[in-house]
């Protein structure tokens, strides 16, 4: 494969050069005695239009090479990795991007000159936002940051809290910055795992400065004088400071970990589903189809344990994740009447493991007409244990609101709690029924062929996204919320789908309501959907039965989880089993 990406690319190499860089910021690229000019004359759209796609091969590197310097080291480190190239030639192509490199050389303003007039700014932007694989190279560190003082001010990207500045010579230190230094890690950077002591190399005189404002990015500093940003890192972003492709074995190892990430290694988790039953305690139970009532003459709510004890055995007995979705009414609103802080703070003692908690994150007033936003809630479920928070109907009525409009306000519950915790503490739940067609046009949703036919042979379905309707019944002392059913809405999971994931969600939790109970296995049909539609994470859940579904829906879909609560709560298929059955089928899990 390197032999083959490197007969791809010899030729471009060759003769790539810089024509000029003129105050109209004109990129000339000589490729093959033919000019490819990138001029004013691009038109791009606004940022909430973009349409982000992984289209590249998995044996090939974007690189951004904007032609202000050399980074031929960077292209021969690539190739000897085994990657291909392909160069940036558009906006698009960025956007289009499976991972994307940017070694920036050469001066701060003239760079952002370049991006901004070309469109390519705001195309990084959005790539960068939407949490794909990106690694900078020195200068391509420094233009994420708000602006830089070499010959300036002059604005960057703005994705990083922070002024680059020169580094301070009066105290002795010669600058640039020419050498080898050593880092301190600050965090699990990923890419940095194999550098531990080693020294990297450095050229450069101007540096960012951690503070409380970027420390969430920050993966190592290094001392020049002072400590600087030396890389930082959130999700899938990466960026250096020094110069991997300069650093011999040691920065060869922190290419390869970025072109070839840890595979996330799929994961079993159970669900608990928790209320309060009849007589005001907190109980786990679990409803067919979602019906948590016994279908008995006392109709009670159906016990399967307390939460917090299934939790520790579920935590014991091997679950990846707990995740605790909290379907009891409230006498008054989450932040004054909500048991399931304590069950996440009693969880969180014993259990090491991510805990996901979801219900109730919404704006409330309480009685005394004070308001409380849906950000306050979810910081108090964090501030009591929990990891990450799920959220169902609030969701839904945000992306019908953004799909009308195009229009990210910013107001809803999930770009709140994304905007200040980060993408990766929300999951937004999906709970669809299947509508079966005769024909995909039927409806204007994204409708698929369908394994199981329908009642009248309809060989199409589209999934119909619902939110809950819930009841009150008043009894002495508690307010007992009853399911009043399932509300469809006009939105299908797809399309719901594709926009909570441009509205900041980090994770899907794929409910189905046909096969919520059944033990049948997995609406496979809906999970290839939404898993092959998104780039986040899609947890499949509703439906197991057996430990082969979980088999199925890992080798079947790109669903990244399995979720089951039922078969686990009742005994009928202990997570265990279901950790032996993939390990004994080839499919890697955390023993």
């Amino acid at each position: 494969m390197a032999a083959a990406a490197a007969a791809t690319t010899t030729q471009m190499d060759n003769t790539r050069s810089l024509s000029s860089i003129s105050s109209t910021s004109s990129l000339l690229f000589t490729r093959t005695n033919e000019f490819y000019k990138i001029q004013n004359r691009v038109k791009f759209k606004s940022p909430r239009a973009l349409s982000i796609r992984a289209t590249s091969s998995d044996s090939v590197v974007t690189l951004l090479d904007y032609g202000a310097g050399n980074v031929r080291s960077v292209r021969n480190a690539i190739r000897h990795l085994g990657f291909g190239i392909k160069d940036v030639q558009t906006p698009e192509d960025i956007l289009n991007a499976n991972r994307l490199i940017f070694p920036g050389v050469g001066a701060f303003a003239a760079a952002m000159d370049v991006l901004n007039k070309t469109g390519m700014a705001e195309a990084l932007c959005a790539y960068i936002e939407k949490d794909r694989p990106f690694l900078g190279i020195c200068l391509g560190l420094q233009l994420l940051f708000q602006s830089s003082e070499e010959n300036g001010p002059v604005n960057g990207l703005g994705l990083i809290p922070g002024v680059v500045g020169r580094f301070d010579s009066s105290n002795g230190f010669r600058v640039p910055q020419i050498g080898w230094n050593a880092l301190q890690i600050t965090k699990d950077s990923e890419i940095l795992d194999d550098v531990g002591d080693h020294h990297v190399y450095f050229v450069h005189s101007y540096r960012a400065m951690p503070s409380d404002d970027n420390k969430e990015w920050v993966s190592s500093t290094c001392n020049y004088g002072d400590n600087f940003i030396a890389s930082v890192r959130r999700g899938n972003v990466h960026a250096v400071q020094f110069h991997p492709e300069k650093s011999g074995d040691v920065g060869l190892s922190v290419l390869r970990r970025f072109l070839h990430p840890k595979t996330n290694i799929p994961k079993v988790i159970a669900c608990l589903d928790v209320r309060a039953n009849d007589k005001g305690d907190l109980v786990v139970t679990k409803g067919d189809q979602y019906d948590v009532r016994e279908h008995t003459k006392e109709n009670e709510v159906r016990n399967l344990g307390k939460p917090v004890e299934l939790a520790r055995q579920y935590y014991k007995e091997g679950a990846d994740e707990i995740s605790f979705l909290n379907i009891t009414g409230f006498r008054d609103f989450p932040l004054g009447d909500l048991p399931m802080l304590q069950v996440l703070r009693l969880t969180s003692e014993n259990v090491f493991v991510p805990l996901t908690v979801g219900g109730g994150i919404r704006d409330f007033t309480d009685a005394n007409g004070r308001h409380y936003s849906s950000l306050e809630v979810a910081s108090e479920y964090f501030r009591s244990g929990a990891d990450k928070i799920s959220i169902g109907s609030d969701a839904v009525y945000a992306a019908e609101d953004y799909l009308k409009t195009g229009v990210k306000t910013g107001k809803s519950s999930l770009e709140q709690i994304s905007r200040v915790y980060g993408n990766q503490a929300v999951v937004v739940s999906i709970d669809p029924r299947r509508v079966y067609i005769t024909h995909p046009n039927d409806v204007e949703f994204k409708a698929v062929r369908v394994t199981d036919l329908g009642p009248n042979g309809e060989e199409y379905a589209w999934y119909q996204c619902t939110v809950g309707i819930l009841c009150f019944i008043v009894t002495f002392l508690f307010v007992h919320t009853v399911n009043g059913g399932r509300e469809g809405r006009p939105i299908g999971a797809y399309e719901l789908a594709k926009a909570v994931e441009d509205l900041g969600a980090g994770e899907i939790l794929l409910n189905c309501i046909d096969c919520d109970g059944q033990g049948k296995g997995f609406d496979m049909d809906l999970i290839k959907l939404i898993s092959d539609a998104v780039s986040i994470p899609v947890i499949a859940s509703s439906g197991a039965g057996a430990v082969e579904h979980f088999s199925d829906v890992f080798r079947k879909t790109n669903a990244s989880a399995a979720l089951a609560a039922g078969i686990f709560h009742r005994k009928e298929v202990p997570i265990q089993s279901v950790k032996e059955h993939l390990y004994k089928e080839g499919i890697e899990v955390r023993i």
